[in-house]
């Protein structure tokens, strides 16, 4: 059951964030005098629609994105007012077929409210608005899950004292006959002391990587000042060298001093400004994962067709996204982790809306924002140079472009699909 619930709150939530996306767009539209007839969520067909004033808003049956429609987004061909000539040729005639669609819903009454008449700064704010606004929704998930719950950070709170001392490549926890006492037991540590002074290097309470660290890099005895039942105690320790885990990389063993006490982490509320660290950390690797999207194809094709593992690195699709919500709410973990790893699934789901959609090529919202600021330079060029208003960057050549990405878009988000349905990357074994 909460395996269902999670997934029906992440699928609502990624649903919420390409309205929220669509709502951009729409608002900025409206302001600058662009009749919109449409805001839909998804898309095929219609499963539910309302109509107010001049916009129909509606659901698709197909949760994959969604869209507002502007009268006028493609200029007509020039000399003509509507674009209502079609040429012969594959290529001449799918571009008229492109202007008469854009020209259908302009009424003589609704002329002057077209996309392309705006100016090319409305227009690049119109487009740029929907990725700016799943920006802007990114940043609030951040806030509310960095400055509400907290980083998940080791703190200086001793959470239990190993008896022994076991080999790195050791099996078990269960200490065998004979056995050396660790460092921690000789010295007297105990559950719930908390460490704050380490040869009179005093440490904060969430200071527990920095504590592993130099307690990893000592040389020789130490007196480590521990807080037990509201009373400092010294408590002196040898500790030995041994293989230990890196605090850099948890995954490598490195030789260092070997204490044998486990610290306890908890969630630290941070500031605005570890807030906006923490989202230029993420925009900098999803850009990096959208720029290798290509060179993830072979996996991909191979996890769906050739049985491989998934890389849990790779792409997700929304069903397997929204599969990822499930099974963190059908853990038993705390609320705390649960909200912390919903809030930051759904903000990482939102940075890709922002920077994918900013890629310059049509249909994304990039394939306008690019022609509209280079419609600006050429207007800027032309006048400097004294000759007469070049008119709009001609969009609707750029239509082959974008019926090719289209179709490329649709063939990679049916093999996510796929992909996500009959091997699904799962985060908890």
């Amino acid at each position: 059951m909460m395996f269902v619930l999670g997934i029906l709150i992440f699928f609502v939530g990624i649903l919420f964030s390409v309205a929220w996306h669509e709502l951009g767009h729409f608002v900025t539209a409206r302001w600058f005098g662009i009749k919109v007839p449409e805001f839909m969520v998804g898309f095929g067909k219609t499963i539910w629609s309302t109509k107010r004033g001049e916009t129909e808003y509606g659901l698709k049956a197909i949760p994959l994105g969604g869209y507002i429609r502007m009268i006028g987004m493609i200029p007509p061909a020039r000399g003509e007012l509507l674009g209502s000539s079609r040429r012969t040729g594959p290529f001449q005639g799918l571009i008229d077929d492109v202007r008469a669609q854009s020209a259908m819903d302009v009424r003589p009454e609704d002329a002057h409210r077209q996309f392309y008449l705006r100016k090319p700064w409305k227009r690049i704010v119109v487009m740029a608005a929907g990725p700016i606004m799943n920006l802007i929704l990114a940043i609030l998930l951040f806030a509310v899950l960095l400055m509400g719950i907290g980083q998940f950070n080791g703190t200086t709170t001793v959470s239990a004292v190993s008896e022994c001392v076991l080999p790195a490549d050791s099996t078990t926890q269960t200490c065998p006959a004979g056995a050396p006492l660790t460092p921690a037991a000789l010295a007297g540590f105990r559950a719930g002391d908390e460490i704050v002074a380490l040869n009179g290097q005093p440490f904060e309470r969430f200071d527990g990587e920095e504590l592993r660290g130099a307690i990893q890099r000592s040389v020789g005895p130490i007196t480590v000042t521990v807080l037990r039942d509201g009373q400092r105690l010294d408590l002196n320790a040898d500790p030995i060298s041994n293989l230990v885990t890196s605090v850099d990389d948890p995954e490598q063993l490195v030789q260092g001093s070997f204490l044998g006490i486990g610290l306890v982490s908890d969630y630290e509320r941070v500031g605005l400004g570890a807030v906006f660290v923490e989202i230029g950390d993420v925009v900098g690797r999803t850009g990096q994962a959208i720029a290798e999207l290509p060179s993830r194809v072979p996996s991909l094709f191979g996890s769906v067709f050739l049985g491989e593992e998934r890389d849990v690195n790779g792409p997700i699709g929304i069903v397997g996204v929204s599969r990822i919500g499930g099974e963190v709410l059908a853990q038993e973990i705390p609320l705390a982790a649960e909200a912390s790893l919903l809030l930051n699934l759904l903000a990482a789901v939102n940075i890709s809306l922002f920077l994918f959609n900013l890629l310059p090529i049509p249909p994304l919202d990039g394939g306008q924002i690019f022609p509209a600021a280079w419609e600006a330079v050429k207007k800027r060029i032309w006048k400097v140079r004294g000759k007469p208003d070049p008119g709009p960057v001609d969009v609707a050549k750029l239509m082959p472009v974008a019926y090719v990405v289209a179709m490329v878009f649709i063939v990679w988000s049916g093999l996510l699909l796929v992909a996500d349905v009959i091997n699904p990357v799962r985060l908890f074994q």
